[in-house]
């Protein structure tokens, strides 16, 4: 599995001057998404719907709206 291409705008793009708040979204050649955002699962664990669920090895993955936004363009409709 390899990093085919960024998602959306490079956190620089974003205003990330030193780099340090970093999400990102990347496309993965097996059709995939890795996602780089702030680990929530504690915090938001107890907060998922009934019908939602997560695996002992998923972790809940936060990025900002923005990020998510401006990556719209570059998400696949298929």
């Amino acid at each position: 599995m390899d990093i085919v291409r960024r998602i959306g705008a490079s956190p620089r793009e974003r205003g990330s001057a030193t780099g340090q708040t970093c999400p990102d979204i990347f496309e993965l050649s097996d059709g995939r998404f890795a996602v780089i955002g702030t680990e929530m699962t504690a915090a938001l664990d107890g907060l998922l719907p009934a019908d939602a669920g997560r695996a002992d090895y998923e972790k809940i993955v936060v990025i900002s709206r923005e990020t998510l936004l401006r990556a719209k363009a570059d998400i696949p409709d298929v």
